[in-house]
């Protein structure tokens, strides 16, 4: 299983900024390894948010993001205490959820 991801809600305004940090490779299929050989593709292929359990975001993503990819994002009606849970799933079907409070 992937590491954590690292999640960031702040209250600001009437709503809240989150930041999330997620850890993976993001490999495009497109390199190869010192031998010559292709690497596999895999890649985060859908990520998805909730507050308070309710759905606020969802992306569909390719291998073209970058390795490590960082998502910033404001969410309406946001106040401290709320939960926020980011979801994302990969073309391998590896899924991790990681979920924060707004502070």
């Amino acid at each position: 299983m992937a590491d954590p991801m690292r999640i960031r809600a702040q209250v600001q305004g009437s709503g809240a900024i989150v930041r999330v940090l997620m850890s993976h490779e993001m490999e495009t299929g497109q390199r190869k390894d010192a031998s010559g050989k292709v690497i596999p593709a895999w890649h985060i292929t859908n990520v998805s948010a909730t507050h308070n359990g309710k759905p606020v975001f969802g992306a569909e993503w390719g291998p073209a993001v970058s390795k490590n990819p960082f998502l910033q994002f404001a969410l309406k009606g946001a106040k401290a205490g709320d939960k926020v849970a980011i979801t994302w799933k990969d073309n391998r079907g590896d899924t991790r959820t990681d979920e924060a409070t707004v502070t």
